[in-house]
């Protein structure tokens, strides 16, 4: 992989990736990078730089970068306040057994929609664009905090999925545009310290405002902050827009988006009911499952073969880089989700309240701000990337292996310290693969291909968090049975402790032990489904070939 491996045709590497005439004048102006061994078709500049922003100052840079990040920091927050909330929630509700759908929904929506707004602020502008992601948020956030049920709760999480997804996308999109990729790095670290940030504070915020004033507040309180996020990326944020003879409406890919969706919601109910809710062999699973698969093979057509601007350019894929990173990236946040979700209930198991679960997964947080910053700070230093991928996923999934490694004994500081290095990992894998991307294809393509990272990001993690409950559900329900047997006494405390996590401090005495070790067997399952996902993420980064990091935004 990291040969002296150089193509003799350019073409071979780099045309795929749109097709057509245009491609091929784009082609034949590249030339063979061939740094640290891992020779690569390079593309160089674009010939129109008609729309290219103005390199700003570092002042005016870091005061536009602040209006965007203060919503990224509101979407991490919302979403790791959830990872500690989920318990009292679906107490609330009586729902633990679905407890996966008040996560997933938020999930559901960043994966369908998260692509499309990447587009559309291509056609509308990135301010726009963050402005109504902005008001999405916000509106989903209050329906949480107001919800009178679980269907209001989770049609909630899926307007502020939407909202917040866009807003984590749109921001790294206009970080590109302003930054030249040798330094993208950095301020990829710094939008990373914000959601990083936000993160580590929101499982402990969730936490700290659900055991005093209830969780409801966790939510409510984070409106007025939405606003002022709101107002700030008004006032600051100006991207020129690329002009088009053809009107903006007609350049919307309608059709792209809603089979997407599709895709996504059906396979989603699939794996949320089946082994769960309703047996795998339910005709409403047998009947989600190839749905999907149509759907989702309609939306790749209609990319390559009919849409006039893919929200996802299936044509990008057909480069080697391109594949890789996205592959990577997939697989390394199904196997973060998938994990991380059920990292809360392995401490609340232990004994721990929701303010002390927040806290001991601060320094996953923490280790993402610290890997980004990094390697950020390692590839505009050297201009490369390629080693720095294979060392950050290694660092991941050493610590993912620590992980599966905990019990019901486990002391702190190997909580703390392994965490660390798992979001050390994390956040080290997702700044160079997203610099990988953006450097393999031309400046032109740099949004859409930004949006194409985070649409797979983001139907990774939805992937993740839902196979990661439909594990711990079924082997909960089987262990729990094994623990305790089939008698009436058992098949009650059964019923009880699936249905409300916070049971198990009211079952009789001689049953907490047995129900703790079904828990501790159900999570192990759990992590150990996240490592494979990492290693399959790990072969993926070593696929990827090394382009140039331009230190200008022209690409000169």
């Amino acid at each position: 992989m990291s040969g002296n491996t150089q193509s003799k045709d350019p073409l071979d590497e780099t045309s795929p990736l749109l097709g057509g005439a245009h491609v091929a004048a784009d082609s034949a102006a590249e030339r063979v990078a061939g740094n640290n061994g891992c020779g690569d078709a390079e593309p160089l500049k674009d010939d129109d730089d008609a729309d290219l922003p103005k390199e700003l100052s570092l002042a005016k840079l870091a005061v536009v970068m602040l209006a965007v990040w203060s919503g990224v920091f509101l979407a991490a927050i919302d979403t790791t306040v959830i990872s500690t909330l989920l318990a009292p929630i679906s107490s609330s509700f009586s729902s633990f057994a679905s407890i996966s759908w008040v996560a997933s929904a938020y999930l559901i929506s960043n994966a369908a929609l998260q692509p499309l707004f990447g587009r559309l602020t291509d056609i509308y502008g990135r301010r726009s664009g963050l402005v109504i992601c902005n008001i999405l948020f916000a509106t989903g956030t209050l329906m949480c905090g107001l919800a009178k049920n679980e269907y209001t709760m989770i049609a909630g999480r899926v307007i502020a999925g939407a909202g917040g997804g866009g807003m984590t996308t749109i921001s790294s999109i206009v970080a590109t545009d302003l930054v030249p990729l040798r330094k993208r790095g950095i301020v990829q670290g710094g939008g990373n310290l914000s959601y990083g940030a936000g993160a580590a504070l929101g499982g402990v915020f969730g936490g700290f405002i659900h055991d005093r004033i209830g969780w409801r507040w966790a939510f409510l309180i984070q409106v007025p902050f939405i606003i002022v996020s709101t107002i700030m990326v008004a006032m600051f944020v100006r991207i020129p827009i690329k002009k088009s003879n053809i009107a903006r409406h007609r350049r919307v890919d309608y059709a792209g988006a809603f089979t997407l969706v599709m895709s996504l919601v059906l396979l989603l109910i699939a794996l949320n009911t089946g082994g769960n809710m309703l047996p795998w062999t339910h005709p409403l699973i047998l009947v989600c499952l190839p749905l999907s698969a149509v759907f989702l093979f309609t939306f790749g057509y209609i990319e390559k073969n009919v849409a006039q601007e893919p929200i996802i350019p299936v044509g990008l894929l057909g480069d080697r880089t391109v594949l890789a990173a996205c592959m990577t990236n997939w697989f390394m946040v199904m196997s973060v989700f998938s994990l991380y979700f059920y990292c809360p209930i392995y401490f609340m198991v232990r004994g721990q309240s929701s303010t002390d679960a927040g806290l001991r997964l601060t320094p996953f947080a923490a280790g993402i701000s610290v890997g980004s910053l990094s390697t950020g700070i390692a590839m505009n230093r050297t201009g490369h990337y390629y080693k720095l991928g294979l060392l950050a996923i290694f660092v991941y999934n050493s610590g993912v292996a620590a992980i599966c490694t905990f019990n019901l004994n486990t002391p702190l500081f190997p909580q703390f310290f392994n965490f660390f290095v798992f979001g050390c990992g994390y956040g080290g894998v997702l700044t160079v693969t997203l610099l990988a991307l953006i450097a393999a294809v031309g400046r032109k393509d740099q949004a859409v291909i930004t949006s194409a990272s985070y649409a797979f990001r983001s139907t990774g993690s939805t992937i993740g968090a839902t196979v990661g409950s439909a594990i711990f559900q079924n082997v909960l329900k089987r262990r729990l049975v094994a623990y305790l047997g089939n008698g009436e006494e058992a098949r009650r405390i059964i019923g009880q402790v699936r249905e409300r996590f916070d049971a198990i401090d009211s079952i009789p005495g001689e049953y907490v032990g047995r129900v703790r070790g079904a828990y501790m067997d159900a999570l192990h399952a759990v992590f150990y489904t996240s490592l494979g996902m990492g290693i399959l993420a790990m072969v993926c980064t070593a696929w990827m070939r090394e382009h140039k990091l331009h230190k200008t935004l022209d690409r000169n």
